[in-house]
């Protein structure tokens, strides 16, 4: 199996190129001129059957000759950003990147096509209602340029696979576990609690996941008899509030859990300020945004039944996937060892 992965640098993407490696896959990984490397330690090197490839999602028929002769693409890079000061790049980079991928593997006769996108474009409600893949949604439903940007292109990947191409749509939760390198939004509040720095909580929920089972389903995925192509596949674990997740914490550490509930018109007020000044005037990403303040009035609970029949998936408890978080960020010095 020759397999051209992008993403492999962040923190799913790494966890699906060692998942591939493990199985024996030969893989082509789409890497940045100014990429950060780490999660690729032990991949690299003499006698690896992975190499990197120089490129860009804005730039994408420069990738022709390294999917060509792969038996699959697997696109998990996507620009994450809850914060962007042009979201024009972050729509180039998701939609238009994803678009012609698909159709540089559609010219190339790659066999399989699987797309990671996010149960952020599904439809949540306020009241912590599951969904599943079948919930009514719509674009006006996408709160920021990040939601709407991986709505938009899911959508091009579900056309894709209409018209024929064998394209999975993989969406996973919230995933958790090792090698967190930016950290994440999720990891970011694993590392604000290490650091004492989460005095407080909000009424909101999420479906946590162990990253190794994300990646674990993104190797299965491979095989052409797993799943129906065109069909969006949820990948989660858990639904918890933010407080169960905080208390989960505190369990696994011993540091106390904030039992001050901040009401979301005072976070909306933090957030506003927070990015006015931090964001616009100073510019560096703020620690809170009006988007993801106005996201967190949803409970993000979803179900994963879809994905455990067709795809094998499977439904793990996340506390060890968290301890394994917590301990990765001590080990590495985002939060004392202690």
């Amino acid at each position: 199996m020759k397999a051209f992965l992008t993403g492999a640098t962040g923190f799913v993407g790494g966890h699906v190129a060692r998942e591939l490696a493990s199985r024996g896959a030969s893989l082509r990984l789409l890497t940045r001129r100014t990429s950060n490397l780490t999660n690729l330690e032990g991949l690299l090197g003499s006698g690896s059957a992975a190499d990197t490839v120089i490129g860009d999602l804005l730039e994408p028929d420069s990738l022709r000759n390294a999917i060509r002769g792969c038996d699959a693409v697997l696109h998990v890079a996507a620009d994450y950003r809850l914060w962007v000061r042009d979201p024009e790049t972050m729509y180039r980079t998701n939609v238009e990147g994803t678009r012609a991928l698909l159709r540089i593997a559609r010219e190339e006769n790659v066999p399989r096509f699987v797309y990671t996108s996010s149960v952020a474009t599904m439809g949540f409600h306020s009241d912590g209602t599951i969904v599943d893949e079948s919930t009514p949604v719509s674009l006006a439903e996408m709160i920021g340029p990040y939601k709407r940007s991986k709505f938009l292109a899911e959508q091009v990947a579900i056309e894709a696979a209409r018209a024929g191409q064998s394209v999975l749509v993989l969406n996973p939760t919230t995933p958790i576990g090792t090698a967190d390198l930016k950290p994440t939004p999720t990891g970011r509040i694993i590392v604000d609690f290490l650091n004492k720095k989460f005095p407080a909580y909000m009424d909101t929920g999420l479906n946590l996941v162990d990253v190794a089972e994300v990646a674990r389903t993104h190797a299965d995925a491979l095989n052409p008899d797993t799943g129906r192509p065109g069909e969006r596949y949820i990948l989660g674990g858990e639904n918890l509030t933010l407080k169960q997740i905080l208390d989960k914490m505190s369990a696994i550490t011993g540091l106390p859990s904030p039992t001050m509930k901040v009401p979301n018109s005072v976070a909306m007020i933090f957030a506003f300020f927070d990015e006015n000044i931090t964001g616009k005037l100073r510019g560096k990403e703020p620690r809170a945004t009006v988007e993801a303040v106005r996201m967190g009035k949803k409970k993000m609970f979803a179900s994963s039944a879809k994905a455990e029949r067709e795809l094998g998936f499977r439904i793990v408890p996340v506390y060890e996937a968290l301890r394994n978080a917590i301990d990765w960020f001590r080990q590495h010095g985002y939060a004392p060892s202690s």
